[in-house]
């Protein structure tokens, strides 16, 4: 048995992800490494030489990565079993945004190379931890990667909650719910709700209203050393607790959620070192027609008539514009 291991987590109601799975599994036990797959999964994927393991945190335990094969969803079920572990998680998205996703379908074979060759960093994302408590006693733990979101329950019915940052009351609101966000979740449910987008080395927590009816229901970002409250006041219908859209815990009118900074983060290997700008033009599509770059200023001023670099980029003419345009 191989001494290197590495556990395939894929959406197997994909028949791409199932052919990919195969793929991967191959490679890599071509390159004389071990493949973990999970129970059930297994049978969906059909293929021998691997080792079944069971959906809890001993599947990634002593792998060296977990190789994620589907959307962001199958991303935040795998970080379920590869947070505890430190096991570092490497998606190929096979969604649609995918964006905690490293590589696209078509780097698969190149994706596989990086990992026999271990030619990956890792970094670590914040998380939440977030316990309900009713009357005063814990009735529910659990975290998140994304966010903690208290929701409405009966949809006809506007919820009643009120917000508190480190023991002092900050308002209250008529609303359909509150996000509770990390940096990583800013561009998922938050960024939905009108959230602002936090850079992932940034260090903060986000609190965002759903629809509020109060004249100051902006979204917030505070410490990462806070601990925000939001409890669902009496009288009012009761609400749910969702945490990365997987967890749910019921809150029933009197419930109070506190959401502060993860004990344990999630890493996520790394195979390049794209800046996060990139990855939202990237990601969203976003319009970036007529971007030039930024002017270089020399060390020793040019003479006039003398090339000026644009970014690497040799430009000449009065005032240091470039001849063409870059691109991002």
């Amino acid at each position: 048995m191989s001494e290197r291991s590495v556990l395939v987590v894929a959406h197997t109601g994909r028949p791409e992800a199932v052919r990919s799975a195969q793929l991967v599994i191959e490679r890599l036990s071509e390159a004389g490494i071990a493949v973990r797959v999970l129970t059930g999964e297994a049978e969906d994927i059909g293929c021998g030489g691997v080792e079944a393991m069971p959906r809890t945190a001993a599947a990634a335990e002593g792998a060296e990565v977990v190789m994620v094969l589907g959307g962001d969803g199958t991303l935040l079920r795998a970080a379920d079993l590869a947070r505890s572990a430190g096991t570092p998680l490497l998606g190929v998205n096979l969604g649609h945004v995918g964006f905690l996703a490293e590589a696209e379908r078509e780097d698969l074979a190149a994706t596989v190379d990086r990992v026999v060759t271990r030619r990956y960093e890792v970094e670590e994302r914040m998380t939440i931890d977030v316990v309900v408590r009713r009357n005063g006693s814990v009735s529910g733990t659990t975290w998140a990667l994304n966010e903690a979101t208290v929701e409405k329950a009966e949809r006809e019915r506007m919820l009643e909650v009120v917000a508190e940052i480190d023991g002092r009351p900050l308002s209250n609101w008529g609303c359909d719910g509150v996000v509770c966000a990390t940096p990583t979740g800013s561009t998922a449910y938050a960024f939905s709700a009108g959230g602002p987008v936090v850079w992932p080395e940034v260090e903060a927590m986000l609190v965002v209203p759903i629809s509020a009816h109060s004249l100051f229901s902006r979204p917030l970002v505070v410490s990462p050393r806070s601990v925000v409250a939001v409890e669902v006041l009496p009288g009012t219908p009761r609400a749910v607790l969702w945490c990365d859209g997987r967890r749910t815990l019921d809150l029933p009118p009197g419930a109070r959620v506190e959401v502060r900074r993860g004990a344990e983060p999630v890493r996520l290997a790394r195979l390049h070192l794209t800046p996060f700008t990139d990855r939202l033009v990237t990601k969203f599509g976003l319009p970036v027609t007529g971007w030039r770059g930024r002017v270089r200023q020399p060390a020793v001023p040019s003479a006039p008539g003398e090339d000026a670099q644009v970014e690497g980029i040799p430009v000449t003419g009065g005032g240091g514009a470039p001849a063409s345009g870059g691109a991002a």
